[in-house]
């Protein structure tokens, strides 16, 4: 089984090409969305999430994990890989970053925007690796904040996103192409190519992350045992409100969405899913 870990809803997105590409294979979501956003957390608080996370989908059954949120790929990938699935473990952790960067090489152009989270920004790893694959290529980069609620709040198509998009680009006005660096942007893809000049590409890396895992998996046969082409999704907040926003990332209604919570430092199954309402006691 293949698990897909997101700070939120956005990573359905990634699971959907994920689904597309790999309809036979298994797949455990788990969307963080009662911590969510992650975009301006601590990078300590970013690495407990994201090991309570990866640890809830091992503990499922997962043999590999795709980090589909842009800004733990950035910041806690490399520690998940070291922590959790060395080079000789029979478990895999996989970021987003590296086919994304692939992506905006592919694209052939002399300037690259980067959209993301006020942490994928300041973390670099971006800049870093499209460098390494083409040292030419100018990277520019913009926090845009506000873009993450927006979507979660199902306003991408109101004036409130038209003017944030159009604030956030107006950084990135000279770039030949605009990388979508969280997964709650490609809602907002149609918005974004309004407002860049014509001929700017604006670069959805999902499809190439499911290009590059069906690419992997076929260069590692047997590690992740034959699917029935299930999905499961659990989820850290509201389960009711989730599976309403995530069908709009997933393209399809969700299945069941369970639900997760933190206790003493690790996400578990919750008793009673239900939030609660008025004074809590404990």
């Amino acid at each position: 089984m293949i698990g897909v870990y997101d700070s939120g809803f956005g990573g359905l997105s990634v699971l959907r090409a994920l689904r597309a590409k790999l309809p036979d294979m298994d797949f455990l979501y788990l969307g963080d969305s009662g911590r969510a956003p992650y975009g301006g957390r601590s990078a300590d608080t970013i690495l407990d999430f994201a090991e309570q996370a990866v640890e809830r989908l091992f503990e499922e059954g997962c043999t590999l994990i795709i980090v589909a949120c842009n800004t733990v790929s950035c910041v806690a990938l490399r520690h998940l890989q070291r922590r959790y699935a060395p080079a000789n473990s029979k478990l895999r952790i996989l970021g987003v970053t590296i086919p994304a960067a692939e992506m905006a090489v592919a694209a052939g152009v002399r300037t690259v925007g980067i959209l993301a989270t006020a942490r994928t920004v300041s973390s670099g790893t971006y800049t870093t690796e499209i460098h390494k694959l083409n040292p030419d290529i100018q990277v520019r980069q913009r926090a845009a904040p506000l873009l993450a609620p927006i979507v979660e709040e199902g306003w991408e198509h109101s004036t409130i996103a038209q003017g944030a998009i159009r604030r956030y680009l107006a950084d990135l006005a000279e770039c030949d192409a605009i990388l979508l660096g969280c997964t709650h942007y490609p809602l907002l893809a149609r918005e974004i190519q309004q407002e860049v000049r014509p001929g700017v590409r604006v670069l959805d890396p999902s499809e190439t992350v499911a290009d590059r895992l069906a690419d992997w998996l076929e260069r590692h046969p047997g590690f992740v045992a034959d699917g029935t082409s299930q999905t499961r999704v659990l989820c850290s907040g509201d389960p009711t409100s989730f599976a309403e926003h995530g069908a709009r990332f997933l393209g399809a209604p969700l299945p069941l969405v369970e639900t997760v919570v933190e206790h003493h430092g690790r996400l578990v199954p919750a008793i009673d899913p239900r939030p609660p309402a008025g004074q809590i006691v404990r």
